[in-house]
This record gives C-alpha cells, sequence and structure tokens, in this order.
C-alpha cells in the first residue's frame, strides 16, 4: 500500500481506515507500518479533516484491541505458538526469545518500556501472554505504552503537518 492509498482510503472510510490499519499494524500482521499511518492520520487532523483527540482515542482502541488479541493467543496457545513462530520467522528466534526474558524479568514495567521499542512492542503481548501476566495489569499498562507511542507518531503528523503538507504538495 502506498501512502497515496491511504490518503484515498481515509476519504472514502474516514476513521475506519485508521483503526483497521492500526489494528493489523498491533497484531504484527503485514500492511502500512505504523510509523507512516499514524503521522498521517496525524497530518489529516491537522487539516480539519477529523479532530485529533477522535484519531487518539481510534488508534489508542485499536492498538489495545491488537494487543489483546495478541496477549490471548499467547495465553491459550503458549510455548507452543512461540515455537512455532521461532521455526516460521528464525531470523525472529532472538528478538522473541528476548521478549519473553525480558517480561519474565521485568513484568509490568518491562512491558511498558517494550510496547516503546519498534517491533518489540508489537511482539510483547504474546510473551505477556505465555507467562499469564494478569490481564487487568496488562491492559493498564498496554494502554499507557500504546497510548505514548500513539500520541507521539498521530503528534508528531499533527504538529508537523503544516511544515510537512507544503513539502508534500510540492513533490506531488
Amino acid at each position: 500500500m502506498t501512502p497515496e492509498t491511504f490518503v484515498v482510503w481515509l476519504h472514502e472510510y474516514g476513521g475506519f481506515a485508521i483503526w483497521a490499519i492500526v489494528l493489523m499494524e498491533y497484531m504484527n500482521l503485514p500492511g502500512f507500518p505504523a510509523g507512516v499511518v499514524m503521522p498521517l492520520a496525524g497530518m489529516w487532523a491537522f487539516q480539519g479533516n477529523i479532530g485529533f483527540s477522535r484519531v487518539m482515542v481510534i488508534t489508542v482502541f485499536a492498538g489495545l484491541l491488537g494487543s489483546w488479541i495478541l496477549y490471548f493467543l499467547g495465553f491459550f496457545l503458549g510455548a507452543p505458538l512461540l515455537d512455532k513462530l521461532k521455526h516460521k520467522f528464525p531470523k525472529q528466534r532472538p528478538t522473541i526469545d528476548r521478549a519473553l526474558s525480558y517480561v519474565r524479568a521485568n513484568g509490568s514495567w518491562g512491558l511498558f518500556v517494550g510496547k516503546l521499542i519498534p517491533l518489540f512492542r508489537t511482539l510483547i503481548p504474546i510473551p505477556a501472554g505465555v507467562i499469564r501476566m494478569n490481564f487487568m495489569r496488562y491492559t493498564v499498562v498496554s494502554l499507557m505504552g500504546v497510548f505514548v507511542w500513539n500520541l507521539a507518531l498521530v503528534g508528531a503528523g499533527y504538529f508537523f503537518g503544516q511544515t510537512v503538507l507544503p513539502a508534500l504538495a510540492g513533490m506531488l
């Protein structure tokens, strides 16, 4: 998907397009990276097409839902799921092992920090489920991490949109 396609989807489907793409990204599915989608959504808010707070609610809800799905996959499928992921994606084996060790060693604080690290943030819900972290604690800590991450990306698009939009218009 190109940025142009995303912009078309924004105009056609509005907040639902943002929600669906962010949900897929938080579930670690192939698609459009959040590092592009959320700043574009922030720029869209800057233009007045959607409210900034609405973009934040949409992206945080999508991020939390995606995190819950992966948490429950880890919770119910456990270590066999991690083994399958390591076998299917051998290059990611060290990252998966680090995520599991990191969550075991650092608990809630580790989960929060992990939610702020690219790639790690979309893998960390599975180990949290595998170790059966308390779901309410997981939800609160994930919500905080998702909010901070999304605020940084959507906020960057919103606050730098005034600078970036004219430059983009000149390139098109």
